[in-house]
């Protein structure tokens, strides 16, 4: 009687996309369904992505395994015959740690394959209707990341980027969500950069109350914020601007331009938060009697 040998298929690393489950590719989706064992990153992969997969498969959160831990999952798995699919957050291409792993699986002889996501950035610009390249205005789209555990290499901190382009002095602007302020590298980075105070450089929080996974109060909460950055060092606008609101971004850039102390930070709210009352805003970790801007 012969043997029936182990069909194996090659691991997927699938791109879940922006967290809107929405949004991820078909291919993707269709990957997920067909998935014996899904491997995604808790920390950064909301579990709402995991409703593509059947009730019978078997998911692992990878956020407090380390890369050997990692890849000797998938080898049993992918070993057993079984359908392995990595799920990385946005697109994995981008800050999405594979090459690290596909290294390994190649020195195992284990195929694999790469399924492309929707990065956030373009989902970002998708919400906000923006178009990153206009005729005669822009033509070069930057992505980059601020300096944490990973550093980021001398020659492309974003105003030696720029200042490279056109010999010049230019404006740096880093968009953040609340989501992010959980991330201990974003604190390492908010205090390396008040330590070697970068000129023009402006974080711009979206201070709204909400992450990917819901709110922040029942998340991380973030209050007291304005104090937080003051503590390290940061030049705080005294004043809260509507995020929502153009004149009011407006504002807000304006007094950037007028200052000369760095780096400096701009808190924006959401509407809700505009209209919200003072008592809201306090447990929010505003400064009681802060202005807000008006429309």
């Amino acid at each position: 009687m012969q043997s029936v040998s182990t069909v194996r298929y090659p691991v997927q690393f699938v791109g879940a996309g922006p967290g809107d489950p929405d949004l991820i590719t078909v291919k993707g989706q269709k990957s997920l369904m067909a998935a014996d064992t899904v491997i995604y990153a808790g920390s950064l992969v909301p579990q709402a992505l995991l409703k593509w997969t059947r009730p019978e498969t078997l998911s692992i959160d990878s956020a407090p395994l380390n890369l050997d831990q990692i890849v000797d999952i998938i080898t049993t798995h992918w070993d057993a015959g079984k359908r392995v699919v990595r799920l990385h957050t946005g697109d994995p291409s981008l800050y999405g740690a594979i090459f690290e792993q596909m290294a390994a699986l190649d020195a195992r002889n284990i195929p694999f394959a790469v399924i492309p996501g929707v990065t956030a950035a373009f989902a970002a610009a998708a919400s906000m209707g923006l178009e990153y390249t206009l005729p005669e205005i822009s033509q070069t789209l930057i992505l980059t990341r601020m300096a944490g555990r990973t550093p980021v290499p001398e020659l492309e901190n974003l105003d030696a980027l720029a200042a490279r382009l056109q010999k010049k002095s230019y404006w740096s602007y880093v968009i953040m969500g609340e989501g992010c302020l959980d991330e201990g590298q974003t604190w390492e980075g908010f205090m390396a950069a008040a330590k070697f105070k970068p000129e023009r450089l402006v974080a711009l929080i979206d201070y709204n109350g909400f992450q990917l996974d819901g709110s922040s109060d029942e998340i991380m909460p973030l209050a007291p914020l304005f104090e937080k950055f003051n503590a390290f060092q940061w030049n705080v606008a005294p004043t809260l601007f509507n995020g929502h609101q153009v004149k009011d971004v407006q504002r807000a850039l304006d007094w950037a331009n007028q200052q000369t102390e760095w780096p400096a930070a701009i808190i924006s709210i959401s509407e809700w938060r505009s209209t919200a009352s003072s008592s809201i805003l306090a447990s929010g970790g505003t400064p009681t009697g802060l202005p807000i801007m008006s429309r």
